[in-house]
């Protein structure tokens, strides 16, 4: 298990500039492109974290950095990125971008800088995520689709608006809400709908049918209720719409193909009409091997957000691997010392804490009577154990493996959920960040979600009742 305070060197997939002691993040993650067609050479935001400075900008992924401080990105300059990215002086920084809408747009964003000396409930709410896995995690998983784009020389930011093959004449059901979801995507990546005069025509195809080259192999093993296995039938994939994995009855991706009783295709194009007519300028298809029917109408539903989002910025030709963060805690606003974890370092402005009267420099005696006068080797080593000795208490079948690696991540079992709240109540186990998911059911059933600081202030001895805002903090990139 890796050291929690390990953590606190990262800012988890965001953009972040340091200047001696003090760190300053933006909120957002980007990469040098080399598609031809979406930036090349510049950097291209691949995502922006909620609740941060760039998220509050306007940025969205996919956008151009062209310019800071209206000095270009160039070639010569991006060795040295990190340092260009913060002028030196400037609070807030004036960025101009390019996506799909605008040609050039500028936007101030006010960098959000902390001592480097301190950790937040953010990141603590990672580093204890096992408290709530439920709830705070990161997974890693694949689409087998095939992205393909037009080798022409042509920047993808020409094409503003785009149609549908056949406008909005008799379509059958199937395809008016698969073309429904396109158009969601597309118009959420800037993109205009004009069904009278649009850059692009998008040509959807799809079907579902018994493969005539399939030969069946031996009977599947039974278990002992004479059901037979599941083994590696089904695939975990994140679904966008109703924010949760789900479980589908796909063949693994390196099934052959007459090992599939089943094959389920879905695919789009887009075609130019405004500089080449009749061009393909990008196209995406899925392929499914399966073994029992599937609904066509349900694959889209979850599958077509993520096909979409190698538009305009292709990453990957074939099977397309995506990253999803989720965090969900309570936040009060209290930045804690990482030489001293029972001293506050800060407190962000508004906040909870600052609202209630709590001050920087204050000493946290408990949180919720949880004592907080440990080490945080203490409470890193107490993490470990805690994880160990409640292995009995997690739900088997929703065991996973998490994005760095870690295979024995699994929620909490429903039917023990009392005993899992006595072992958060059991002193030994240090659980006194475990109020960063104080909302949930196994931690606290009684469902209050408030917290209780005891502090010192000098000699004086204070208690503040406090209600944390639930933050939610959900990310999926292409990887």
């Amino acid at each position: 298990m890796k050291h929690v305070f390990f953590i606190i060197v990262m800012i988890f997939g965001v953009f972040v500039v340091k200047a001696q002691d003090i760190s300053c993040r933006y909120g957002f993650s980007y990469e040098i492109s080399n598609d031809p067609h979406w930036g090349k050479n510049k950097p291209v935001i691949t995502s922006v974290y909620p609740n941060s400075p760039a998220e509050r900008a306007g940025i969205k992924p996919y956008d151009i950095l062209l310019a800071v401080e209206g000095v270009p990105v160039t070639e010569k300059v991006l060795d040295d990125i990190y340092l260009f990215l913060n002028p030196e002086g400037k609070e807030i920084v004036e960025l101009t971008i390019k996506n799909v809408m605008n040609d050039e747009c500028k936007i101030k964003i006010k960098k959000e800088c902390k001592s480097t000396h301190s950790i937040s409930e953010e990141q603590l709410a990672t580093a204890f995520a096992m408290y709530a896995t439920e709830f705070t995690h990161e997974r890693l998983f694949s689409c087998p689709f095939v992205t393909t784009q037009t080798e022409d020389e042509i920047d993808f930011s020409v094409f503003k608006s785009f149609d549908f093959f056949g406008g909005s004449g008799e379509q059958p059901e199937l395809a008016k809400k698969i073309n429904d979801l396109i158009k969601k995507e597309l118009m959420n990546r800037r993109l205009r709908y004009d069904p009278v005069n649009p850059d692009l025509t998008i040509q959807i195809y799809y079907s579902f049918n018994k493969n005539p080259n399939y030969k069946p192999k031996a009977a599947k093993r039974t278990n002992k209720d004479n059901k037979p296995e599941e083994g590696d039938n089904y695939v975990y994939r994140y679904d966008i719409t109703r924010d949760r994995m789900t479980r589908f009855p796909f063949l693994p991706p390196n099934t052959i193909e007459t090992e599939a009783e089943y094959i389920l295709k879905l695919g789009f194009r887009m075609e130019d009409k405004k500089l080449q007519k009749g061009r393909i300028i990008w196209e995406c298809e899925a392929n499914e091997f399966m073994n029992e029917s599937y609904s066509l109408e349900n694959f889209a539903f979850v599958h077509i957000p993520l096909m979409c989002m190698q538009f305009p910025y292709m990453k990957y030709g074939r099977n397309v691997q995506f990253r999803l963060s989720k965090k969900k805690y309570n936040y009060t606003g209290v930045h804690y010392s990482i030489d001293n974890i029972s001293e506050i370092a800060s407190i962000d402005p508004h906040s909870p804490a600052a609202q209630a009267g709590i001050l920087p420099y204050d000493k946290v005696d408990a949180i919720a009577d949880k004592r907080m006068d440990k080490t945080s080797r203490q409470f890193t080593s107490a993490y470990r154990h805690f994880l160990v000795s409640t292995l009995n208490l997690r739900d088997e079948s929703t065991r996973f493996v998490d994005a760095n690696g870690f295979p024995d991540c699994m929620y909490w079992d429903k039917l023990k959920y009392p005993q899992v709240v006595k072992v958060f109540n059991n002193k030994r186990h240090l659980t006194v960040f475990s109020y960063l998911f104080q909302y949930a059911p196994f931690i606290n059933p009684a469902g209050n979600n408030t917290c209780s600081f005891k502090l010192r202030r000098g000699k004086e001895k204070l208690e503040f009742i406090l209600r944390p805002e639930i933050r939610t903090a959900n990310t999926i990139v292409v990887e």
